[in-house]
């Protein structure tokens, strides 16, 4: 099971590979563990949420979804089994996403 610190540090670490991967492309900021990218559709924003250890994520084409980090594989997964987060964001903002957990 994850520590509250191992996850405070995927999460980060995937926030700010997200705001790099995002920021060539639209206006991605990164503030207090919120990542808030101004997009032609409108805004996304991706942040860390402690209590359940998972990322959440707000769409203008999706809504809201929740992705917990599957350690199997590396990922960030739908909860509600839909694609993995860097999957989903990639096709929504038309971005090639990476992030490995380090």
């Amino acid at each position: 099971n994850m520590t509250d610190s191992a996850f405070e540090s995927l999460a980060d670490s995937l926030l700010a590979a997200l705001e790099e991967g995002i920021g060539s492309h639209a206006d991605a900021e990164l503030q207090g563990g919120i990542l808030t990218v101004d997009g032609d559709d409108g805004t996304w924003v991706v942040n860390k949420h402690a209590p359940t250890r998972q990322i959440w994520l707000s769409s203008p084409k999706s809504g809201a979804r929740h992705y917990a980090f599957d350690e199997a594989s590396g990922q960030w997964k739908d909860t509600r089994g839909g694609p993995d987060l860097l999957s989903h964001l990639s096709a929504e903002l038309d971005v090639a996403l990476e992030w490995r957990p380090s």
